[in-house]
């Protein structure tokens, strides 16, 4: 599974990015990852094959998660960007589908066996 970020950029606070992520295969789950600097990587954000999605509580309401399954294309909405939220953004694919899974496993970079590079997202 091959797995080729875009988006990142640095923006102002306040303002609105979206990532993109080009995956090879539809059968996965798909998440983004986050890691800022002198951090651990975090989950952000997740979604299953049959577009149901999960959020870490700091991002909700201001991050969304969508695919674009005819284009193998994940995307990450992000509105209302803060500067807590600079980190390199990482698409990652469980490389299989999950028929239920909790929101713990969801967002748990243990879970997933394919990354990609990473796209910098930073906000001042």
């Amino acid at each position: 599974v091959q797995l080729v970020e875009s988006g990142g950029d640095s923006v102002q606070a306040g303002r609105s990015l979206r990532l993109s992520c080009a995956y090879s295969t539809k059968r996965t789950c798909l998440g983004w990852f986050r890691q800022g600097p002198g951090k651990g990587r975090e989950g952000v954000a997740f979604i299953d094959r049959g577009g149901a999605t999960n959020y870490a509580w700091s991002v909700k309401d201001r991050f969304t998660i969508s695919k674009d399954n005819a284009n193998n294309a994940l995307y990450l909405q992000m509105n209302s960007l803060k500067p807590e939220v600079t980190a390199m953004y990482y698409c990652a694919a469980t490389g299989m589908q999950w028929d239920t899974w909790t929101a713990i496993q969801a967002l748990d970079k243990d879970s997933y066996i394919y990354w990609g590079e990473g796209t910098q997202v930073t906000v001042s």
